[in-house]
């Protein structure tokens, strides 16, 4: 018997909504290029740390509901759920997108679902379009073909995956109402029904929407370090007005999204998008500046002291209490600090995980007590109140 839905791509993303999908009833074959991945789920295990997955997925796969492999099957639905990355100068590499595309063409048949959800630059839905009609164009006008951006926070995707509102866009009318029907099925939230170039936008807009945000609060901490100006207190008071919400600045902009979709719009339209590539550029320099921050101090205090300090770099995740590290922002800080070391020890700090394959990973409590210099890059719920003895530098990029 054929599964209701195939997945290609079993990520952050493509696992959570295949557990989701077989714990309300539905076959799911789901799809991944790496075995090891695909051995896991089929154990009932996971690869990835998210609140309540492993439960869904074990669960799932008891019952049969979900099955993994490396290669699809025939399905009633496709979901494509694999990563953009970029290519050559920040240019979003949609070839994940169409490799996946191209292993479900054989499978297609009249009647048919098929939906990306992977964030992709405008007019990508309709560029698949055309390819499956070339290479099958017998199927023309007989499926469905949407575009439905997923909107989750890493940490509590299980539960916005089931009450977050979507926004559906189909290559036409009847797919979109195709494509509503099958998210019925799984979502509490609102379903908005757009068209595909819209949906695909709209993904793109709401994480540009925050990069800017962030780059704002990025910039006040710059000119408020300056200033001789404490920017926490300041964002505080500012936000006493009533129509005004400024975010709390970090040490730069990481993870899959906020730090990667901004790109998808300037490459295609860099004259128009101004405010948007400049927010990546104040983003990426807080980075940078965080980075240099740390050198200062670490050469003033061998100057006070006669020796090198003992350095303690507090998280490596892209944001508080998570152990995702795409894109983020504290991992390329200790890159860059690292690069630049003589002779001072190093303790580098992440309590969501135990190992690394580059840095040698050390308890919170040992780097902070050991340590010279504390520098906190991440708000790990472990770092917010952590007690550090007298006489120790400490450099709070994050807000601890």
């Amino acid at each position: 018997m054929n599964p209701d839905v195939v997945t290609i791509g079993l990520g952050y993303i493509g696992l959570p909504t295949s557990a989701l999908m077989a714990s309300k009833g539905m076959q799911v074959y789901g799809v991944d290029v790496n075995p090891e991945v695909v051995k896991t789920i089929n154990q009932g295990k996971i690869h990835i740390i998210e609140l309540d997955l492993e439960e869904a997925v074990a669960k799932a796969v008891n019952v049969g509901n979900l099955i993994a492999d490396i290669k699809p099957v025939a399905a009633d639905t496709y979901l494509i759920v694999v990563p953009t990355p970029f290519k050559g100068n920040h240019e979003p590499d949609i070839s994940y997108v169409e490799a996946a595309t191209r292993s479900v063409l054989p499978f297609l048949k009249e009647g048919d679902l098929y939906i990306i959800e992977s964030t992709s630059p405008i007019g990508t839905t309709e560029k698949m379009m055309e390819l499956i009609f070339r290479e099958r164009p017998e199927l023309k006008g007989k499926i469905f073909l949407a575009y439905c951006p997923e909107r989750v926070l890493p940490g509590n995707v299980m539960y916005e995956l089931v009450h977050n509102d979507r926004v559906i866009g189909g290559v036409n009318e009847a797919s979109t109402e195709k494509a509503i029907t099958f998210y019925m099925q799984f979502v509490n939230g609102e379903l908005h029904p757009t068209n595909a170039r819209t949906a695909e936008m709209c993904k793109l807009t709401e994480n540009s929407s925050r990069d800017v945000q962030i780059a704002f609060a990025n910039e006040l901490s710059l000119i408020c370090d300056k200033a001789d100006i404490n920017v926490w207190d300041l964002i505080r008071l500012a936000n006493k007005h009533p129509r005004v919400n400024i975010l709390q600045p970090g040490c730069g902009v990481g993870g899959h999204c906020i730090a990667v979709d901004p790109y998808f719009i300037t490459s295609d339209f860099p004259l128009e998008s101004q405010i948007i590539g400049k927010a990546r550029e104040i983003n990426n320099y807080k980075s940078f500046w965080v980075a240099e921050q740390i050198k200062k101090a670490k050469h003033a205090f061998q100057l006070e002291h006669g020796r090198p300090p003992a350095i303690a770099l507090m998280g490596l995740a892209f944001k508080p209490n998570i152990d995702d590290l795409r894109e983020s922002p504290a991992k390329y800080i200790v890159q860059k600090v690292l690069q630049d070391a003589q002779d001072e020890d190093f303790f580098i700090v992440e309590p969501n995980i135990k190992d690394h394959q580059v840095f040698k990973i050390t308890d919170y409590k040992e780097a902070a007590e050991k340590a010279d210099i504390v520098v906190f890059l991440v708000r790990h719920k472990e770092f917010v109140g952590l007690e550090l003895t007298e006489g120790k530098v400490v450099l709070d990029f994050c807000g601890v």
